[in-house]
């Protein structure tokens, strides 16, 4: 059994940088390297795309990583973990094998870890949407995706089974990392203080650059050196679940004891019991030291017993999304766009557009603060319209109307752009653990 264990982080969303991941895995001593790359409604677009093509569904940069990081992480003797199998874990996997086979990478192991789409599992008749307190029949013919949140089983199997690569659907993002530090120190699962310390670990490290000042800095009280250099974290932990968290010296960012609070903090309700598949995490007592310069000693964390529940997001078609822009200049841009607005709004009336909801900005005026933080009138305005429609032809009608304004409105409007898009909206359930089962399929290269 090794003493300690290093584990970076590669991305912390679908569309993250590839070089950071890279730097890791050459220059950071690693034995795991986790790419995060799912949000909530990553998944139900994956949905979507799978719907249109069975041999897509995984993550769009899935190729450009493999090709970029498996010769690395082999010649390295780093193992890959990562959610990027989205939708489809089996088509990421035999995507990934036939890459490591065209890069001459021999007997390459690669799991696919699934089981987390439950949609056949939804009971309408019992189920209630935590967020509106609804039915989750109100959605019955409009959903897309239902998702469940895997907790470390499925990769502990593939870990077990001497994976070299494991791409996953839907995993809790923590278990991510949870799951080899269990597998390389034999963590029981009843084990709760220990899981809590290692989802603190994996709850810090899951958006990369983040707990490294991105995201933390802001320009003037917050400064964070060399961003366009930003580093990607690395966390060393030891069996008994003591870690810190550090980054390469030569890389950009920092890691200080306030990044990392920060980034604790992050999308968590109620620090002493956060919720995840293997353990109620507590982070309530949670303390940051730092050590030397960019790397912080992390203490405290534990956990208590798991409810029995996982949680679900549901992928739902919910209408359409119509975008569109126009921009003023020169004297008098305000009071322009201010007119534009109005003949937006008599049009929608006339013309009796079935509009769910709507919201006029005027970009750099008033769409964060609706009071002038400026004395000097503006000299240059962008209009934007966004509404809400349940029918597309609406939504393509109303973006047409405010192209309309080139010609039918105040004066020199230009650089008009127009976007209709499906909404595909998010809300949760809750399952029975015991119900879901993950699956795990191998393939060679």
């Amino acid at each position: 059994m090794k003493k300690t264990i290093r584990i970076g982080s590669g991305a912390g969303y679908s569309g993250d940088r590839i070089e950071p991941a890279m730097d890791l895995i050459q220059k950071g001593d690693l034995d795991y390297i986790v790419f995060e790359c799912l949000a909530e409604r990553t998944i139900a677009l994956a949905q979507l795309q799978k719907m249109q093509n069975k041999e897509l569904g995984y993550d769009p940069l899935l190729g450009d990583r493999m090709k970029a990081c498996l010769p690395l992480c082999i010649s390295k003797k780093v193992k890959l973990i990562s959610n990027m199998g989205a939708a489809n874990p089996i088509a990421a996997a035999k995507k990934t094998a036939k890459i490591a086979s065209e890069l001459g990478l021999k007997s390459i192991k690669i799991a696919a870890v699934f089981g987390d789409d439950v949609q056949s599992l939804l009971d309408f008749e019992t189920q209630t949407l935590l967020e509106s307190g609804e039915s989750l029949s109100v959605l019955d013919d409009k959903i897309i995706s239902a998702n469940a949140y895997l907790g470390v089983e499925g990769i502990l199997s593939a870990l077990t089974d001497g994976a070299d690569i494991i791409l996953t659907g839907r995993v809790a993002d923590p278990a991510l990392f949870l799951a080899p530090i269990i597998h390389e120190f034999s963590w029981s699962l009843g084990n709760y203080p220990l899981l809590g310390k290692g989802t603190a670990l994996g709850h810090l490290m899951e958006c990369a650059g983040q707990v490294c000042g991105g995201y933390f800095a802001d320009g003037a009280k917050k400064q964070v050196p060399d961003l366009a250099n930003l580093g990607f974290p690395i966390a060393e932990i030891n069996k008994e679940g003591s870690f810190f968290i550090t980054k390469l010296k030569d890389s950009g960012g920092m890691v200080t004891p306030a990044t990392c609070k920060e980034q604790l903090l992050y999308e968590v309700h109620d620090p002493s019991e956060y919720l995840t598949p293997n353990v109620i995490a507590d982070f309530s007592s949670i303390s940051f030291k730092e050590i030397e310069k960019d790397k912080v000693e992390v203490s405290g964390a534990s956990g208590k017993p798991l409810t029995g529940k996982l949680k679900v997001s549901v992928g739902y078609h919910d209408g359409y999304m119509a975008d569109t822009q126009i921009s003023y200049g020169g004297s008098y841009a305000l009071e322009r766009a201010k007119l534009a607005i109005e003949i937006i709004k008599e049009r929608i009336q006339s013309i009796d557009f079935d509009v769910e909801d709507i919201l006029f900005d005027l970009i750099g005026v008033d769409s964060l603060f609706k009071e002038k933080i400026a004395n000097m009138p503006p000299t240059e305005v962008r209009l934007r319209v966004a509404a809400k429609t349940k029918d597309r032809k609406e939504a393509v009608q109303l973006v047409n109307e405010v192209e309309t304004l080139y010609t039918n409105g105040p004066a020199a409007g230009g650089g008009v752009s127009k976007t209709v898009t499906e909404i595909v909206a998010i809300q949760s359930v809750l399952i029975d653990k015991n119900r879901v089962t993950p699956i795990v399929e191998y393939f060679e290269s």
